[in-house]
């Protein structure tokens, strides 16, 4: 059967889905969001896609098969839990939930014979990163023992005050919205290793400031100053795996830095080769040797429209998924992974010590 795809959750990255369908001809029939203004108004600008009067609507709609969960993040283990019991494939946007319990609700709810859950790390589909992965897979930068992944923003609270900002909604801040991709890229090019010990530390600076935080732009909406804000914004962590890799982690929603000082992107350390890329960056360059000198390699690859041909290649990959049923490209049992890292630095942090990355484990 076709994909038929329905769509939870019509803000910014669930009008993103809905655009990313159309361009690939993929059947996206209906939309829900627990605002009926944005599902109505998401609706209007897409051929073809209506409004389900309700999640149950949608979920027990026999024509759609799938869907994308793109609501905020603590609505994402309860929904995905819903349409997998109800026999539809889900895509699910990053997190995969706010907590690892929740991560394992959805496991439990998945069956060998059952549908299937697919990750939403659509960096893994951009361009450089693909390189990236290429250069790996051809042996060119050898065992990597190291990785440093940065992402800084000036004054990027996202919708301070709002759902962002909370916590019991969010699960963190820059943590667990922008960790999560720089997370996931890291485990994604070393093979994913099993991670041992995490030592964090968590900053809440700017945040609490509330009506005294300057800033240019607000992309989540403007400040809610009545709102909370109970969430890090700014982090920093040392991971430990398996195998002798560590990874540092630098992510940051607020911070006195002239802008583009501190490059966003993922260091890669390998015997052999190393590199440095942004996920939706231009340029890859292999640092080597070579003839029996140092040298630079660039990477050809074609860097056009790479955020939407990220979220197209994502697309493609998940319909594999329901009509071949081909491999999640990325899977829930990673999706957990990730997220019991970030919790594990949230921990560190609390204790002001490195921690074991199971939470069950003798510390």
């Amino acid at each position: 059967m076709s994909l038929s795809l329905g769509i939870i959750g019509a803000g910014s990255i669930g009008t993103v889905h809905a655009a990313t369908a159309a361009r690939l001809g993929v059947a996206a029939p209906l939309v829900w969001d627990v605002d009926e203004s944005k599902g109505r108004a998401l609706a209007a600008t897409v051929k073809g896609l209506r409004t389900a009067p309700s999640l149950d609507a949608l979920l027990a709609e026999r024509s759609v098969n799938a869907v994308v969960v793109a609501t905020p993040n603590d609505c994402h283990a309860e929904i995905a839990v819903r349409a997998l019991e109800a026999g539809k494939h889900v895509l699910l946007e990053k997190p995969m939930a706010t907590t690892v319990e929740e991560c394992d609700r959805i496991l439990n709810a998945m069956r060998p014979d059952g549908p299937r859950l697919q990750m939403g790390f659509v960096y893994r589909h951009a361009p450089a990163p693909l390189a990236v992965k290429g250069e790996i897979d051809a042996g060119r930068i050898g065992r990597i023992y190291h990785a440093k992944c940065s992402m800084y923003r000036r004054r990027g609270i996202p919708g301070l005050g709002g759902w962002f900002t909370t916590r019991a909604r969010s699960g963190g801040g820059p943590l667990i919205d922008l960790g999560v991709h720089a997370i996931d890229q890291a485990l994604w090019l070393c093979g994913f290793p099993k991670a041992l010990r995490a030592s964090g530390a968590c900053y809440a600076t700017f945040g609490p400031r509330m009506g005294g935080y300057v800033f240019e732009e607000m992309w989540a909406g403007p400040p809610k100053l009545d709102g909370r804000f109970d969430v890090e914004d700014h982090a920093t962590a040392l991971v430990r795996f398996d195998g002798g890799l560590t990874i540092e982690l630098n992510v940051t929603w607020a911070a006195n830095i002239p802008d583009r000082s501190l490059p966003d992107g993922i260091a890669l350390f390998g015997e052999k080769g190393g590199c440095r890329f942004t996920l939706l960056g231009d340029e890859v360059r292999v640092a080597t040797e070579a003839n029996g000198t140092l040298a630079d390699l660039q990477v050809p690859f074609d860097s056009s429209r790479a955020l939407e041909r990220a979220f197209e290649a994502q697309l493609r990959a998940f319909r594999k998924v329901v009509e071949e049923g081909a491999e999640p490209a990325a899977t829930a049992e990673q999706g957990r992974a990730v997220q019991e890292i970030l919790a594990a630095i949230d921990r560190s942090s609390a204790r002001a010590r490195e921690v074991p990355i199971d939470a069950r484990s003798a510390e």
